[in-house]
């Protein structure tokens, strides 16, 4: 897709969907890791993230459109625009817009590996490390009690 071909989504669904036209921007930001999109106070341009439409579909593109359309043209009503505002919430409501988008696969944190497991002696809670510790710096943060190195799977 490409960006004059998002443009007209844009204003297609805010025509559509919110009965208003769609007077600014709509770009694509290579930049945006963790969200979707996002609307832009000072330019009211609409940025929009091309790995959600890469790894999830064009329906998943049109959602995170209407989220960032309820953004812009409660701003520009002079309403309440942002996520804890009650005509936000209606809005997305109404238009049928998602509160989140998913998360991308990409952004995910990779699971760590642990590596050292350490017990406390009086109170047994397990402590799971990826690094060495020194046991003699640290006690049990439940119980005060000393800890020990259970086992290496190293």
């Amino acid at each position: 897709m490409t960006e004059e071909e998002l443009q007209a989504l844009v204003e297609d669904i805010s025509l559509k969907q919110f009965r208003r036209p769609f007077l600014h921007k709509a770009l694509f930001n290579a930049r945006l890791r963790t969200t979707g999109g996002r609307y832009l106070l000072s330019s009211h341009n609409i940025e929009i993230n091309r790995k959600y439409l890469d790894e999830f579909g064009e329906e998943e593109l049109v959602g995170i459109i209407k989220h960032e359309l309820c953004h812009y043209h409660l701003h520009l009503l002079g309403r309440g625009y942002k996520h804890g505002d009650a005509d936000f919430k209606r809005l997305l409501r109404e238009t049928g817009s998602p509160r989140y988008c998913s998360v991308l696969e990409s952004a995910k944190p990779v699971i760590q590996t642990v590596k050292w497991v350490y017990e406390c002696q009086s109170c047994r809670m397990e402590y799971r490390r990826k690094r060495r510790m020194d046991t003699k710096k640290y006690v049990c943060g439940k119980c005060r009690g000393k800890i020990i190195l259970k086992k290496s799977l190293t």
